[in-house]
């Protein structure tokens, strides 16, 4: 089984993420979710060139010193492979938001109406403590068949 290394980022304005409603894909998985920009390593990259490349991609923000705030496993997440996937925020930014991203719409989401997008299910409990500045964490969220099982989380002092 191959793994997938990932990365996911929460572009933070104070009040609000910035995230994509996947929307323009064929045969994507998120298809009709909010979730997080970012995406897949590329050979030789290390977790912040991925987070920094996948932003810039995605957006056209340049971001600056992002924080990683934890990591998530997703075994087995598309049926075939497991999921690594490093979490950052970012708060210091530099750029003009791009009307044209290749996977979505780009919507900046209030932080007290996070729990009311359409997202997986899971990901409202690890946005919830990215809200609440838990401190670092290591997770695994189960899925099965697309659909949240559970999961467990170490948090680091």
């Amino acid at each position: 089984m191959n793994n997938v290394l990932a990365t996911m980022c929460y572009v933070d304005d104070g009040e609000n993420f910035l995230m994509l409603k996947r929307n323009k894909k064929e045969n994507d998985i998120h298809e009709g979710l909010t979730i997080s920009v970012g995406g897949k390593f590329e050979p030789g990259e290390s977790p912040e060139d991925c987070v920094i490349r996948e932003v810039k991609e995605e957006t056209n923000l340049d971001i600056i010193k992002p924080k990683l705030r934890g990591i998530i496993t997703f075994p087995d997440f598309d049926g075939e492979k497991d999921w690594y996937t490093y979490v950052y925020t970012a708060t210091d930014y530099k750029g003009t938001l791009t009307e044209d991203c290749n996977e979505g719409d780009l919507i900046w989401v209030k932080k007290s109406e996070i729990q009311n997008i359409k997202t997986w299910e899971g990901d409202y409990i690890f946005l919830d403590w990215l809200v609440k500045d838990k401190p670092f964490f290591s997770a695994k969220f189960n899925y099965k068949n697309n659909e949240f099982v559970d999961y467990e989380v170490t948090f680091y002092e």
